[in-house]
This record gives structure tokens, C-alpha cells and sequence, in this order.
């Protein structure tokens, strides 16, 4: 079995939750995709890692990140993945607001000022919280490559964020992979 079936048999078994929920768009739906089930798992995180990097092997970036708390494990899990694999890959956290203390930064991590990054996440229906991502990357004197996420709720996140953004936007699985279309 590859990493990708795998890590769709964990997301099926540990993440898919079947009832009324409330999403960060305001939209109702009549089940949750928790991420955070898989990405923060010892046995599904290092898949993740293995899966986001092959879905985005032909793009050249040197830092993956974006908004906290959703992006934070994914980047981890690819940085540990480029590791295992004898590369290297920096990741970076942006903050949902700039820092008013210490060094008073919006993103942390290595510096991303003139490097090619990949902003990531965990799910996303409209795109809001990658789009916050990009600005805060290109604010950061980053150039943003694309967006990828590890599942897609699809309410037009891939168009907004090439629209608004104009970046690609690609993810590991949809509503059909995740038997919910």
C-alpha cells in the first residue's frame, strides 16, 4: 500500500466526524474533516510529510509554512519528510496577528525574506487562511510558489486563491477521495 492510501485509509478511520458543525467560514456542514487527528499522529504525521511532498515534487521552494495553528504540523511533517529523504527544508509559522512583544514578528522561524515558499494547511473550504498566509509571506519579501493542502472542502478555495492570489493551488484529497461528495 502506498503513502497516499494509507494516509486516506487514516484520514477515513480518524479524522472524518459525521454530525452538525459550524466551519471558520460560518458555513454549516453535516460533517468535519479534523485534520489535526492525522497531522498531529505519530503513525499518520510522517505519511503526511511523505504524501504533501510528492503532491508538490515538481515545485522549487526552500521553506514551507502558513497560518497557525492548521499549517504548523503539515510543515513540520514535510521538513522531517525532506530530512529522511537526505534534503533539506526549512518551515516558518505565521501569526494570525503580529507579535506585540519580543522581536515583534508576524512570521517565525528562519527568515523567508527572498525565498521561494510553499504556503500550506491542513484543509480549507474558502481559502481565507492560506490567502492570509500569502499576503503575510509576500509582506515578508517571500515569493510564494503555490498552495497546497491535504484535504480540499471545496467552496471555491482553489479558484479564490488563484484569483486573489494567483499562485496554484493543489490538494492531496477531496470530498470524493474522502467518500463525502
Amino acid at each position: 500500500m502506498t503513502a497516499r492510501e494509507q494516509l486516506l485509509d487514516l484520514i477515513k478511520a480518524k479524522a472524518v466526524v459525521h454530525g452538525k458543525v459550524t466551519l471558520s467560514s460560518g458555513k454549516e456542514a453535516d460533517y468535519y474533516v479534523d485534520l489535526r487527528r492525522i497531522t498531529l499522529d505519530g503513525q499518520a504525521a510522517p505519511l503526511v510529510g511523505e504524501v504533501m511532498r510528492e503532491l508538490v515534487s515538481d515545485l522549487q521552494f526552500d521553506a514551507v509554512g502558513g497560518l497557525t495553528m492548521g499549517a504548523d504540523p503539515v510543515a513540520t511533517a514535510m521538513l522531517h519528510a525532506a530530512a529522511a529523504q537526505g534534503g533539506r527544508l526549512d518551515a516558518f509559522v505565521v501569526r494570525k496577528a503580529e507579535k506585540a512583544h519580543g522581536l515583534q514578528q508576524r512570521i517565525e522561524g528562519p527568515s523567508i525574506s527572498g525565498r521561494r515558499v510553499l504556503v500550506v494547511e491542513d484543509t480549507s473550504t474558502t481559502g481565507g487562511s492560506p490567502l492570509t498566509a500569502v499576503e503575510a509571506c509576500r509582506e515578508a519579501g517571500a515569493e510564494v510558489v503555490a498552495v497546497a493542502v491535504i484535504a480540499d472542502r471545496s467552496s471555491g478555495a482553489g479558484e479564490r486563491i488563484q484569483d486573489e492570489a494567483g499562485v496554484p493551488y493543489r490538494y492531496a484529497y477531496g470530498l470524493g477521495d474522502l467518500g463525502l461528495s
